[in-house]
This record gives C-alpha cells, sequence and structure tokens, in this order.
C-alpha cells in the first residue's frame, strides 16, 4: 500500500536468553473472589511473531493482559519477558512493552501533541528523537493539523491513534494490543498492521493482539491462543486449529465457534427472530 512512510525502529537488542521466547506465560491463574478469571493458564509468544489472544466476552482476555504488564498480580504462576520475572522488575517491564488498552483512558484536557509529549518524558526520550518520531506516526496516522486540538474534541478514531502512537514511540521490543484497531478508518487500520508485521518480521518484535474481529486475526496471526471461561482451550496456526475442528477449508470464525462448543446458532437466531 502506498502511502506516507510510518518510523522504522532501529536494531533491537536480542531476547534476554539466547533462543527464548519473547514472552513466556506459566501457569497463571487469577480469581476475583469466587470468580475464576484465569486457570492455569501457559504459552508463548517468539520474538518475531505475531500471536492472537481470542476469546468470547468474559474469556480472561484483559485479566491475562494486565497481568502481563504487571497492573494484576496472579495468584499463582510465573510471567517472564525475555526470561525475567515481569514482578521483579516493574519499571523495566514497561519500558520495553508498548500497551494499547481496549478503551485507551488519555488526559482529554491536554492536546494531542501534549500528551505524546507527556508519554515521550515518561519513557525518557530526548527532544530531538521524539519530534522525529512523533512526527512520523502524525504524518503516517494522518493526525498532522490536529495534534494542537483538545484530546476531547477528537473522534474514537483519533483518540485511538494518539494511543497507539503513545504505545510505539518509545520503540518497545513487545507489544501488548487488546483491540488495537478500534475506531480507525480502513487506511490507517491498513497502515498500522502492515506496520505492526514490519515490526515483527523486521525487527523481531514479538506482538499478543487481542481482538474479537476474527478475519484481522486470520489475515495478521502467526498463531492464535483461543480463552474460554480462563482457560486455553486451543492454540496453534490457524490451519493446525483447522485440522483439529475437523473444518479443513473454514474460515477462522467457524473453528472458533466449534472449538468454544458455540458452533451451532441456528435455535438462538430462530429465538430472536420470533
Amino acid at each position: 500500500m502506498s502511502g506516507p512512510a510510518m518510523p522504522r525502529a532501529p536494531a533491537l537488542e536480542s531476547a534476554g536468553r539466547e533462543g527464548g521466547p519473547a514472552l513466556e506465560v506459566d501457569e497463571i491463574s487469577k480469581s476475583f473472589g469466587p470468580v475464576r478469571a484465569l486457570s492455569h493458564v501457559s504459552f508463548s509468544v517468539p520474538g518475531g511473531e505475531i500471536v492472537g489472544l481470542l476469546g468470547p466476552n468474559g474469556a480472561g482476555k484483559s485479566t491475562m493482559m494486565r497481568s502481563i504488564l504487571g497492573l494484576l498480580r496472579p495468584d499463582s504462576g510465573a510471567i517472564r519477558l525475555f526470561g525475567q520475572d515481569v514482578r521483579s522488575d516493574p519499571i523495566g517491564t514497561k519500558r520495553r512493552v508498548g500497551y494499547v488498552p481496549e478503551s485507551p483512558a488519555l488526559y482529554e484536557f491536554l492536546t494531542g501533541a501534549e500528551y505524546l509529549d507527556f508519554v515521550a518524558d515518561m519513557y525518557g526520550l530526548d527532544r530531538t528523537t521524539r519530534r522525529e518520531r512523533i512526527t512520523q506516526f502524525l504524518t503516517g496516522l494522518e493526525l498532522v493539523g490536529h495534534e494542537d486540538a483538545l484530546i476531547s474534541g477528537y473522534s474514537q478514531g483519533m483518540k485511538q491513534k494518539v494511543a497507539l502512537i503513545a504505545a510505539l514511540a518509545h520503540r518497545p521490543r513487545f507489544l501488548v494490543l487488546d483491540e488495537p484497531l478500534n475506531g480507525l478508518d480502513p487506511r490507517s487500520a491498513r497502515v498500522t498492521k502492515d506496520l505492526l508485521r514490519n515490526l515483527a518480521t523486521v525487527e523481531g518484535v514479538g506482538v499478543l493482539f487481542s481482538t474479537h474481529v476474527l478475519e484481522i486475526a486470520e489475515a495478521i496471526c502467526d498463531r492464535v491462543v483461543i480463552l474460554d471461561h480462563g482457560v486455553v482451550t486451543a492454540s496453534g496456526t490457524v490451519t493446525s486449529l483447522r485440522d483439529r475442528a475437523g473444518l479443513s477449508g473454514s474460515g477462522l470464525e467457524a473453528v472458533f465457534l466449534a472449538l468454544t462448543g458455540t458452533g451451532d446458532l441456528h435455535d438462538v437466531v430462530s429465538a430472536l427472530s420470533h
């Protein structure tokens, strides 16, 4: 796709352990009172891969992502980023990770430029570097001309673009993205997907990508992990999951519905139609 060039990340240092995955989730469990949100969840994300984290509403995806970031403390298990337990170095973890939550909470009394400058300060970017990187992202995502307006006046898509820039500007080695394409226009969504693929394939960044739009997951993810009721019900490439579900040639939507036990929806649709 032609268009303004997005910023290219510099060469990244190698993962913490030779040949080790960027992210290891090892037997993570988390409860909120009587509710078991995660139960013995294990999976990994290699550097250079985009791994989709999929599941129905309430499956535990957001809890899993917040645990990876150190925002929630699991009841048991371990999470390692580049070989180091995230709880042992929470500040270092946040420096190496870029995060886009499902509903970004931005400081809406700031302009877009002020907010991004604030985030750059938090990551310790010098003024020359931050100006260059932020300008490239503003141009690539077509926010030039809006950066000096208050965020409170932005559309949902414009706010999402600011959240993406804030997550990417410090050149993270790992990305945790929860519905990152929410509200984006088709061009910006395509630019973002192509940028993520470039960061993974060329720069070796590991990406954990959660979305309810299964067509996006099928198009962009190297592998997927399916959570249902806090348990990993399936993981692997889309092709391997098709074979497991006995749905060779089907799309990821049919595979997902079969593996989460919701494949036959005829009765539901019929009831809602009357």
